[in-house]
């Protein structure tokens, strides 16, 4: 199985295109889930302060390291500030009580959860991690759930052009004029809900492909994020699927294949609307 290609972000730092998602990974089975996808070949974790599992992900990073498997840069690790702890003050306490949480002394990827647009405080809180990157305890700064009209409100207030945004993206969702704009100005594009949830499986036109392939569902539209350019963070339960994600850079989809899988577009989310989250 190949491994993931490193992709460079608009500050010179390596992120894995393909990394291990743990949202709604129980906090008791998280360690146990987290040293399953490293010892699969994942080196980029992600996890949030609203996931309640920071604690089984620092576990498991420190133990395989420990190990001697790898050193602690060879792996690229996420975390989030969740939406209660946004503002300026709030957001150090935040990104502190993190890391304590995972036991690291720096992380790789820090980013504000939602924008919140109903509280006008992700303008505040980005300067906050602008400073937190400035002390060198992060090595990159970004947002996850922002609108082209988030992203621009930022721009005009803030100075650091964020690494990455990580947003819903899948097949029935594929956020073209979002990604457009990402690419214009420098964004690494991050697909959470990379498989819609499970849903967009069943579609009959990733099904016939995936019978045309010999590849599961998940790995043809996981090759589809690929070849479209996004890093992908899906989550999996089970040895096979954590396995069979990251098993995905080892076969191409024909231009066909992919024109089928563009045409699924149909501005589809499965989660919650960006400008409705506060």
């Amino acid at each position: 199985m190949q491994r993931a290609p490193k992709l460079t972000l608009n500050n010179g730092v390596e992120i894995d295109q393909a990394g291990f998602g743990t949202y709604k990974v129980p906090p008791k089975e998280t360690a146990a889930l987290v040293t399953s996808a490293l010892d699969a070949g994942y080196r980029h974790i992600d996890t949030a302060a609203l996931y309640g599992n920071e604690e089984g992900v620092g576990a498991a990073v420190r133990n395989f390291t420990a190990a001697g498997h790898v050193v602690r840069e060879d792996l690229f690790v996420t975390s989030k500030l969740w939406n209660s702890d946004q503002g300026y003050d709030a957001a150090f306490r935040a990104f502190d009580a993190s890391l304590d949480r995972l036991g690291f002394e720096y992380l790789d990827l820090y980013l504000i959860h939602w924008p919140c647009p109903g509280r006008g405080l992700f303008v505040d809180t980005y300067r906050a991690l602008e400073e937190i990157y400035a002390s060198g305890r992060v090595r990159a700064i970004g947002v996850s759930n922002f609108a082209q009209e988030h992203l621009e409100e930022l721009a005009a207030a803030t100075g650091i052009v964020p690494a990455v945004n990580q947003v819903e993206l899948h097949p029935w969702l594929a956020q073209r004029e979002l990604r457009a704009f990402h690419n214009a100005h420098g964004i690494r594009t991050v697909a959470w809900s990379p498989l819609g949830r499970g849903a967009v499986l069943a579609d009959p036109v990733v099904e016939k492909i995936a019978a045309e392939l010999g590849r599961t569902p998940a790995q043809v539209v996981l090759r589809w994020h690929v070849q479209t350019g996004n890093t992908v963070i899906p989550k999996a339960s089970s040895e096979d699927r954590i396995t069979g994600n990251l098993d995905i850079f080892s076969f191409d989809l024909d231009e066909t294949q992919m024109a089928a899988l563009n045409a699924l577009d149909r501005g589809q989310r499965t989660g919650s609307d960006p400008s409705e989250v506060n």
